[in-house]
């Protein structure tokens, strides 16, 4: 019973976190139609700069992870000005190819920053500070705060993000550019404005998410490859596009990844996000929620 508990509160934590990662990585899509294969190279930027910032230059766990989360911010303008823009802008590459150009390109961007990684801090596995300390007792299950501060606080900013979606003008004419953007620049909108600000957001949310995990897991250079797999895993499993989507496919990945790593091996948990997305494909390649 205490192992099914612990389970159930570790699963919730990282579906939470898959669920805040995921959500920028599907508005991304929505708006850029973009995969972006280094979402996970951005997430462990956010992590590995809040543990600088935090521990070796001593600002603490707040500002270190304001840091980190500045830093995903920056190379996600980095990736959509130097990488995504000009490829979508080049005339010398046919339009029909432009898609597979910009997934090659955040692909070997992803290894640079891996690597990139790697050679400032080394691949070894760094502990980035809670964001708060002590323990707490969950259905007799002592559990740290912190893991339950990572839930509310991925759950808080989803909510956020809804209600932006939802209640303002800027934010439905972010969703109306996921469903027709050239409906939506006939009634005067600036397209060019929306992708800057959209991918400002994904930006934050990834470093959010990458913050968050860092605190949970750790953070290695190594964990690149990982992340932007789960994450593809789970857009794709919940339907590309699609928000409801991802947020369910997200808990469905996190609780399998979760009994993987309790009830096989740990080194195995991304295994099962891997072996869904090849099972969606065949029986489902829309995914569950998904329009195309």
């Amino acid at each position: 019973m205490k192992l099914l508990l612990e389970i159930l509160v570790d699963g919730f934590v990282i579906s939470a976190l898959y669920s805040l990662g995921a959500a920028g990585f599907t508005i991304i899509f929505g708006v850029s139609g973009v995969l972006n294969l280094a979402h996970g190279g951005i997430m462990v930027i956010a992590a590995m700069v809040a543990w600088l910032a935090a521990g070796r230059l001593g600002l603490g766990p707040y500002w270190g992870s304001l840091a980190g989360v500045g830093a995903a911010l920056v190379t996600a303008y980095v990736t959509y000005f130097a990488i995504v823009r000009p490829i979508g802008r080049s005339r010398r590459i046919p339009a029909i190819e432009k898609e597979i150009f910009v997934l090659t390109a955040t692909l070997l961007w992803a290894i640079m920053i891996q690597e990139g990684l790697a050679y400032l801090f080394t691949s070894n596995p760094v502990a980035v500070p809670r964001l708060v300390g002590g323990i707490t007792s969950v259905l007799g299950v002592t559990t740290p705060t912190n893991e339950l501060v990572i839930g509310a606080v991925a759950w808080l900013v989803i909510g956020l993000l809804w209600l932006f979606v939802t209640r303002t003008r800027l934010g439905k004419a972010v969703l109306a550019a996921s469903i027709n953007p050239r409906g939506l620049a006939l009634l005067g909108f600036d397209l060019e404005r929306i992708q800057w600000f959209v991918w400002g957001v994904y930006g934050l949310l990834a470093g959010i998410a990458g913050v968050l995990v860092g605190t949970f897991l750790g953070a290695s250079s190594d964990e690149v490859g990982g992340l932007t797999a789960s994450a593809f895993s789970i857009v794709v499993f919940g339907g590309l596009g699609s928000v409801p989507g991802s947020l369910v496919a997200a808990y469905i990945v996190g609780f399998v990844e979760t009994l993987t790593a309790y009830l096989v091996s740990p080194s195995l948990r991304n295994l099962p996000a891997l072996v869904l997305l090849i099972l969606v494909l065949y029986v489902r390649p829309q995914g569950l929620f998904g329009r195309r």
